[in-house]
């Protein structure tokens, strides 16, 4: 931690987004003692959790004029990480024993999530700074603040200036869509998981679905249940893979890589098969946008690396006055917004500095090059994958604030070894009841439950 040797100030604090990122980053900054504004399109706060049925005319979402839908979620979600590992530090996402409204699973839908975000900004009085329907159009540097642009939901247009604004805007909306030689030709239907709600659409049609992690794992089994066949490619999978899989419907199959997509129909496989598809779909991931942000050429995002940015929050020639909260792809994703948000709001108080800029260009020349000599792709420069703790604690010490808690890296770790292994059961069957004691009695020993429960989640085994 860099102590700082001016006094603490208050500044006036734009922040964009009151997803699950906005509400945390609104709390932090608040609590150091700046203000905060929050500029949030939508009529409720919850961000990516707000579940619509509506999806957007471009199902592949490559039209820039198409109108957006924000949310990403299908109706079937559940999380997939414990409800234990997944809350604020302070505020526990523990199930609403009482409330039989409420999803008391351990692993629960995107409705109780949403919930509990809900809580969480009534707890600490969030929703008093946001304005809501009211989209930030422009952000720009004037002499040393910055102007943002809003427009409201009579299409009413403001510009105000603030000391600083903190990016809180996701990347679940722009959806990133993998290359497949002779898709251009193909004549079947294509949809990318953004657009994907319930699996009533592929009723008896052959499906082939891009990706086998969290959501395409998810998206298939879902298909399955109503389409005549569903394929998984998976890029993890070894060429020659080939399996049938008897769960949940006896119609799915797991493959290696496209080969190539013909204009007869068919989907050909790197294992040799060959599938006569009705629907592509992609769970291929998302690609980070900003189109508010003006920063005169200084910032841009190539090959889906937001740069420069120091340390995934600060852009070093625009810091403190510009930062950005939850760009890392990482398990414990709400933990690591609360530490971001703290580190941010630590750096605008003036109570911990950052390096001089030219310090933080040099540190992230360095991690470019070791993700280049370790042969990682500039694609996944935002993928924490392993070093996620070591991250999450060198952000805490800057700061001052609590390491994370080894329980919940252990959580994700053996949740995530679960999903490999059990997609269709690991929400509802696990082993780790140590760690769940562990998680409550961390909880307890906080004050932040009343009482340790005379009973845990327990697995479905």
């Amino acid at each position: 931690m860099a102590p700082a040797q001016n006094p603490i100030s208050s500044k006036h604090v734009a922040v964009i987004g009151a997803g699950a990122s906005g509400l945390i980053a609104a709390r932090e900054i608040h609590r150091e003692g700046h203000t905060v504004v929050v500029f949030e399109r939508e009529k409720q706060v919850g961000g990516l959790w707000i579940y619509s049925p509506k999806s957007e005319s471009d199902p592949l979402g490559l039209d820039s004029t198409r109108p957006i839908v924000h949310s990403s979620v299908y109706e079937s979600l559940r999380t997939n990480l414990p409800r234990e590992c997944m809350g604020f530090r302070d505020f526990p996402f523990v199930p609403c024993v009482d409330d039989f409204s409420r999803d008391s699973r351990r692993y629960p839908s995107h409705r109780e999530v949403l919930a509990y975000l809900q809580d969480f900004a009534r707890e600490f009085k969030i929703e008093e700074m946001v304005r809501f329907e009211t989209e930030v159009v422009r952000v720009e540097t004037v002499d040393g603040k910055w102007r943002v642009r809003s427009k409201n939901s009579d299409d009413l247009s403001k510009d105000e200036i603030f000391d600083a604004v903190v990016v809180c805007s996701g990347h679940y909306t722009e959806p990133y869509v993998a290359h497949i030689p002779g898709i251009k030709s193909w004549p079947g239907k294509q949809i990318h998981s953004h657009n994907y709600r319930v699996p009533g659409p592929f009723k008896n049609e052959v499906v082939v679905v891009i990706g086998n992690f969290a959501s395409g794992a998810d998206i298939s089994r879902d298909v399955a249940k109503v389409a005549k066949e569903v394929h998984i490619a998976s890029r993890g999978s070894e060429a020659s893979t080939y399996e049938k899989l008897s769960v949940p419907t006896n119609n799915l199959w797991i493959h290696s890589e496209i080969e190539t997509a013909c204009d007869d129909g068919s989907i050909f496989f790197k294992n040799g098969k060959a599938v006569h598809a009705d629907t592509v779909v992609y769970c291929t991931g998302y690609k980070y946008k900003f189109p508010f942000l003006e920063t005169n050429g200084y910032m841009s995002i190539d090959d889906n690396r937001v740069e420069p940015l120091y340390k995934h929050v600060f852009p070093p020639a625009l810091a403190p006055g510009l930062s950005f909260v939850g760009l890392p792809g990482m398990g414990i994703q709400f933990v690591m917004f609360e530490i971001q948000s703290k580190w941010v709001a630590a750096i605008l108080s003036g109570r911990v500095t950052l390096p001089a800029p030219e310090k933080m260009m040099e540190d992230l020349i360095a991690s470019y090059a070791m993700l280049e000599a370790l042969g990682i792709p500039k694609r996944h420069t935002h993928k924490l994958g392993k070093i996620q703790s070591k991250y999450l604690d060198w952000v805490a010490e800057e700061c001052g604030c609590q390491l994370v808690e080894p329980w919940r890296t252990q959580q994700v770790d053996r949740g995530y070894g679960r999903l490999v292994s059990n997609p269709e059961n690991y929400r509802d069957e696990w082993d780790d009841d140590d760690l769940i004691k562990e998680a409550y009695e961390d909880f307890a020993s906080k004050k932040l439950i009343s009482f340790l429960p005379s009973y845990f989640p327990e697995s479905g085994r």
